[in-house]
């Protein structure tokens, strides 16, 4: 048997660390791409269990944090930022923070935040006081007591849920799950712009 070398035949080109490198790039984006498509269906499957954008809010009066009640209706004119929450739940826990900041920074644009507490009914007021006096005192003036009966009209299956309605009171948008605050802020600035 005679080798390629025996016969005069140029010697394959050795292996180059560029094709190697390109080729793993190439893999790796077409797996980051198939990822990303997998993680916008599911969220697009999230979202389709929340009430549709265009639709009218489902009207509520619920009771306020430390006494009063809120009625959503009362609200139109303003776009609403109404998040579901609850004391027990690590990424309500964590989210709230910038919710706060950025209900300040753009209620004078006519956002208005409610922060719709979906704690047990038996220990809703000890816990979200509790909430309230030692994480976040800010969140007071936002806090509302969300029932069963809003829970189940707002399609609440999880937690956090936030749900944006226009001046008109109509749903303008709505996510399930905990956001960082730049994609906060974006979805704020799109719904303040419709």
């Amino acid at each position: 048997m005679t080798t390629p070398e025996a016969v005069g035949a140029p010697p394959p080109p050795p292996r180059r660390q560029g094709d190697f490198a390109a080729k793993a790039l190439l893999v790796v984006t077409a797996v980051s791409g198939v990822a990303g498509l997998v993680y916008l269906g599911v969220m697009e499957a999230r979202r389709a269990k929340l009430i549709p954008d265009g639709v009218p809010s489902p009207s509520f009066q619920m009771e306020r944090y430390g006494g009063g009640t809120l009625a959503l209706d009362e609200l139109r004119g303003s776009v609403v930022m109404l998040d579901f929450w609850a004391t027990w739940c690590p990424p309500c826990q964590e989210e709230m923070p910038s919710l706060v900041k950025l209900a300040k920074e753009y209620e004078s644009k006519g956002l208005v935040f409610v922060a719709a507490s979906r704690d047990d009914d038996d220990v809703k007021y000890e816990v979200v006081d509790r909430f309230v006096k030692r994480r976040l005192p800010e969140l007071a003036p936002y806090v509302v007591y969300a029932s069963d009966d809003v829970a189940r009209a707002f399609r609440v299956e999880a937690l956090p849920t936030l749900y944006f309605l226009n001046r008109e009171g109509k749903v303008s948008d709505a996510v399930r799950g905990m956001m960082s605050e730049p994609a906060l802020r974006r979805r704020i600035e799109s719904a303040l712009e419709q």
